[in-house]
């Protein structure tokens, strides 16, 4: 038998490492709560923004600079925090608002043809963005 040539129950030994635990996974999920899920993926959304509007802080920021991709991810944060308005307390709203507000006036700088007001990324949910 040639070395290379994994013996079955090697295989199934990594195939089974390689699994997640579901179960485990669930019941970590289950124990965090939704506030911190929200502001999470708010955060999540805000980075990506930030990256693909070439705002990274490295170098290569401006290699990853996508503004169609940017105005989704805009959007979609914009979109979070009105409708999460009522489930999250200001002490995590203000700085998630104060941060989309950034990003949505980056955005506005950056466009070679900026959007007429109320028409940005996000705006439909948060008003005109002005500087």
């Amino acid at each position: 038998m040639n070395d290379a040539t994994p013996h079955p129950e090697q295989s199934e030994h990594t195939a089974a490492a390689q699994t997640p635990d579901f179960d485990a996974l669930t019941r970590d999920i289950a124990e965090v709560p939704a506030v911190e899920v929200i502001v999470t993926v708010a955060v999540n959304l805000m980075s990506a923004a930030a990256v693909k509007l070439g705002l990274a802080a490295d170098e290569a920021g401006t290699e990853h600079k996508d503004l169609d991709e940017a105005r989704k991810l805009v959007h979609a944060l914009a979109g979070l925090l009105d409708a999460s308005t009522t489930e999250i307390s200001s002490f995590h709203a203000a700085p998630l608002r104060d941060g989309l507000k950034s990003l949505q006036l980056a955005f506005r700088e950056e466009s070679l043809v900026p959007d007429e007001p109320g028409k940005g990324p996000g705006e439909k949910y948060t008003g005109p963005v002005y500087g």
